[in-house]
Parts: C-alpha cells; sequence; structure tokens
C-alpha cells in the first residue's frame, strides 16, 4: 500500500517514475573510445585477466586500436601478462599516457604506478572506485576501438563503479567447470541486468586438457554444465578455454599477445560485430 501511496498524487492518479540518476564519467577531450567491453567473474582464480588479454591480442591483430584499463586495481596481472611496466609511462596535457604493448596495445594499470610491481595495494573501496574513474576520464585514450575493462572478480565497488560511469556496451563472463559455476554465473548476470549492461556471453576457461600425445580430452575439473547453465541464463558460450602450460608460460614471460589461442576467436568475432 505504501509504495502505491507514493507514486500515486492526491487524486489517485499515477506519478511517472522519477529520472534515474546519471553517475557516467565524461571522457576527456582529447581522448576517444568508441567501444567499451568488460570481462567480469563471480570469483577470482577462473581466468578472467587472461582471457582479457587473449581478447585485446586478437583484436588488436585485426587492425584494431586496442586500449586495456585494468580496474583489478588490488590484483593487478595486465602488465606483467605483457611484459610492460611503468618505466614507458609518461604525461600529455596533464594526462596519463597509457604504456604501450610490443603490438601496440595502449595499457593503464596501477601496477604501472608503483616503484615495485610486488608492492601492495592497500586502499580502501571509495579510493580505489575513484582511481578508476581516472583511469577513464584522466588517461589519455588516443583514437581507441575498443576498451577492454578487465574487472576484479565479484559483484563490489569496482563492477558497480565501471556499470555506472563508463559506457559499457557488453560484458563478457569468464567462469570454470565446477559445481559452483551455477551460483557464480547468476551472480554475475543478475548484477548486469540490475545495471541495464547487455551480456554478450560467456567463456569458459579451463574446460579440459588435451593429451598432446594422443589428443584425448580430459575433464580435470569435471564435466562442464556450461551449455545448460548458459540456457537457463539465455546467453551464448563463446568459448571454452583448454588448460595448456603454453598459456601459463607465456603469461609469466610477458608474451600473451603472442599466444596463439584460435579458441577465442568466435568471442573476437562477436564483440568486434557490436555496434553502438
Amino acid at each position: 500500500m505504501a509504495n502505491n501511496e507514493q507514486n500515486t498524487d492526491t487524486q489517485g492518479r499515477k506519478m511517472p517514475e522519477p529520472p534515474k540518476p546519471n553517475f557516467k564519467v565524461d571522457l576527456n577531450g582529447e581522448s576517444s573510445v568508441k567501444h567499451v567491453i568488460g570481462v567480469v567473474s563471480g570469483k577470482g582464480g577462473v581466468g578472467k585477466s587472461l582471457v582479457t588479454s587473449l581478447l585485446a591480442a586478437k583484436t588488436r591483430a585485426r587492425g584494431f586500436q586496442v586500449g586495456i584499463l585494468d580496474a583489478d586495481v588490488t590484483g593487478p596481472s595486465i602488465p606483467k601478462a605483457f611484459g610492460v611496466n611503468g618505466s614507458g609511462l609518461t604525461g600529455h596535457n596533464n594526462l596519463m599516457v597509457p604504456v604501450r604493448s610490443a603490438t601496440g596495445i595502449s595499457i593503464i594499470s596501477s601496477n604501472l604506478l608503483l616503484d615495485n610491481d610486488t608492492d601492495p595495494v592497500i586502499w580502501r573501496g571509495p579510493v580505489i572506485a575513484n582511481v578508476v574513474k581516472q583511469f577513464w576520464s584522466e588517461v589519455w585514450w588516443k583514437d581507441i576501438d575498443y576498451l577492454f575493462v578487465d574487472m576484479p572478480p565479484g559483484t563490489g565497488d569496482v563492477p558497480l563503479t565501471v556499470f555506472q560511469s563508463l559506457p559499457v556496451e557488453g560484458i563478457v563472463i569468464v567462469t570454470s567447470p565446477q559445481d559452483l559455476v551455477s551460483m557464480i554465473v547468476a551472480k554475475a548476470v543478475n548484477m548486469a541486468e540490475e545495471m541495464d549492461i547487455p551480456i554478450l556471453g560467456i567463456i569458459e576457461n579451463m574446460s579440459y586438457f588435451e593429451c598432446p600425445d594422443c589428443g584425448k580430452r580430459y575433464r580435470i575439473f569435471g564435466e562442464s554444465r556450461i551449455e545448460e547453465i548458459a540456457a537457463q541464463h539465455g546467453i551464448p558460450v563463446l568459448a571454452r578455454a583448454p588448460i595448456d602450460p603454453k598459456t601459463a608460460e607465456a603469461v609469466d614471460q610477458g608474451t600473451v599477445e603472442y599466444l596463439d589461442a584460435d579458441w577465442i576467436d568466435p568471442a573476437v568475432d562477436l564483440v568486434t560485430g557490436v555496434k553502438t
């Protein structure tokens, strides 16, 4: 009854809903970003940063100008994967200039601002959220076609800030074949729906291991339920990533952009087909 009374005037007529607050943060005048794609996960350790790196690398290989905004401020791993450090950071008209990877991907990350990449980032949530906004508004994103945002796991301050503050065009959900996947995916899906963010699809990492001798596939983490879970939420399965020691080696050596990971190509096809 209380809700009905609040939504009607003194004569019982229904009142229009108040406009939703706009928390969007403007991009600086010297930057241009056409598409913003978020990469999310409901929990840590499922390979979200790997997927972000490969989406960016494969998109760059197709001739697009690509950037990565590493919003995982307290657990950044993007610079390591690309073999870059803060020595390449410069300024331009009071804006930070992203570090460029070997193939020309623009990268900004909290690890690039530290004296040592092993220094901990001990900041409270509001500070971290403001840093993410600054990575959008105070960085020189020059002629970027696709900006991939690597978000921390979960549904906390930073994903909320990204969804509210940046013009996110869609998200890719990353998960793994474990029993609690259904709950994890549901949390990510529900948050995106509440924030009116389109879900482009889901990628299952560590889906299987393929024996290099016989070619047989082994489900190390059990049988996948990804098709069933995706169908429950009406979202497509974009890719299934194998467990491959070469992947870990490439990340450790900072050469992820040269990794031959054709399993992610369908996801890149979809992402680069997104229109504003």
